[in-house]
């Protein structure tokens, strides 16, 4: 990875990222519930949408060596590393994710008891909220009034659209509930283990 003012984002596969899990800082993006049902060994909760907050912790981690940025899939990482990019910092995603790595036989490393926050994943919260209005809009039409089933359209719609755009405004709305949000202090603490390193 270089340091050019627009740095390229390289991706990593599994194998790669394993062999070389010792030398990089890894920065999980998923959600505070997702990364604690297991992230990448020594990977640090930032969840995506506090990546600017982050910056220049990841730029001067970046500086000191190579940054991998990890999701579940890949989507939001790639995300990531393309706003860094764009502030001129050099980073590297996960080829399908923590998803890929577990599939692969790569251990997770679990939070302890204590202070686990283990929860659906994203896709599973998208999934369920999905179905459960859709369900809620064909109920309502049939019960209540027609016009209910625009409801059921609507998500339909939507959820073309985020394949085709490969954008999901449902997760970004599910991940400012309070349970997928991070709590001050452990996002102060990733940022000061992210110093630190």
């Amino acid at each position: 990875m270089t340091s050019s003012p627009s740095p390229t984002p390289v991706t990593l596969g599994t194998d790669q990222a394993r062999t070389r899990l010792h030398e990089l800082t890894v920065i999980d993006v998923r959600t505070p519930a997702e990364y604690a049902s297991g992230h990448l060994p020594g990977a640090l909760n930032i969840p995506l949408d506090h990546i600017r907050r982050a910056l220049p912790e990841i730029r001067d981690a970046a500086e000191r060596g190579d940054v991998l940025v990890v999701c579940a899939s890949g989507a939001r990482s790639e995300n990531a590393c393309k706003l860094l990019a764009g502030q001129g910092i050099p980073t590297a995603t996960l080829a399908g994710g923590t998803g890929a790595w577990a599939a692969d036989g790569h251990d997770l490393q679990h939070p302890a008891a204590c202070d686990t926050r283990a929860g659906w994943s994203m896709e599973r919260q998208v999934r369920f909220t999905a179905g459960a209005v859709v369900l809620l809009g064909l109920l309502l039409g049939l019960l209540v009034h027609p016009a209910f089933q625009l409801l059921s359209a609507g998500i339909a719609g939507g959820l073309v659209f985020s394949a085709l755009t490969d954008t999901c405004g449902m997760a970004v709305v599910l991940g400012k509930l309070p349970h997928n949000r991070p709590r001050a202090a452990d996002l102060d603490a990733a940022l000061a283990a992210l110093r630190s390193r």
